[in-house]
């Protein structure tokens, strides 16, 4: 059995108890090298699988490879849920017709940890915006924020910068700015519930300048519904406030 297995920010507590055990249950754990560092340290005396960035393909055939082999139970993780914008789609895809069982194990995703720290901005529709052009191409991306901003959704950005495309995150505020307000309440959180943790509510006009966001950081941008109090960012669901049934 392979398991692929969500664990959430990379803290343990953050790891639901199905997703644990799933883990505890399985001799073998294959992954990113970052991902694998945040697990090592609440799984002792478990086999690690280390693979740099860029080889997910390779990743997945190995962890298939030694399924087989040595028909052990092995576990494929990612962080927040391996559903999105993680291991699980690839790795059905590969290890259809082997006649080995893969089981997605859910995590709590990055979008909804973001959110419980900036507050509560996702109370209404919203979607999830990756700004990583390596498999999505920039024109697809673009198109895809604009339609977001005509429909009024809040959007979680993930992957919003990096050291090579730096640019991505300011090119895509650049174009939220045309249809939201400079004043949407925005938000990011680095480094989601590890050491090191940093956290920002502000406006999209000033999201745009800050330069603390990178690759460790999920963005979330509010709606016209957004608003911040006390700190914290809600998104109203137009709930009258007063009235009791």
């Amino acid at each position: 059995m392979i398991y692929v297995i969500g664990i959430g920010p990379g803290s343990e507590d953050m790891v639901t108890p199905q997703a644990l055990e799933a883990l505890k249950s399985c001799e073998i754990i294959a992954g990113y090298k970052n991902y694998i560092d945040l697990v090592k340290k609440f799984l002792p005396g478990k086999n690690f699988l280390s693979f740099p960035m860029k080889s997910e393909v390779l990743r997945c055939q190995e962890v298939l490879k030694i399924s087989r082999e040595l028909n052990k139970d092995i576990a494929l993780i990612s962080s927040g849920d391996s559903g999105v914008y993680g291991m699980a789609g690839l790795m059905l895809e590969i290890a259809s017709g082997s006649g080995v069982d893969v089981k997605i194990i859910a995590g709590i995703t990055a979008a909804n940890s973001c959110a419980a720290i900036l507050g509560a901005p996702l109370m209404n529709d919203y979607v999830n915006i990756s700004l990583s052009d390596l498999l999505t191409p920039w024109d697809v991306i673009k198109k895809r924020l604009i339609k977001a901003c005509e429909g009024d959704f809040v959007i979680c950005l993930y992957n919003p910068a990096s050291h090579h495309r730096p640019e991505n995150f300011i090119k895509a505020c650049k174009i939220m700015l045309e249809y939201k307000s400079p004043e949407t309440p925005s938000g990011f959180v680095k480094n989601i519930n590890r050491e090191g943790e940093i956290s920002q509510v502000m406006t999209l006009k000033e999201i745009q300048e800050c330069d603390l966001i990178d690759m460790s950081c999920t963005v979330i941008i509010g709606n016209s519904q957004s608003y911040i109090l006390d700190g914290k960012i809600i998104t109203s669901r137009g709930y009258k406030l007063g009235i009791h049934s």
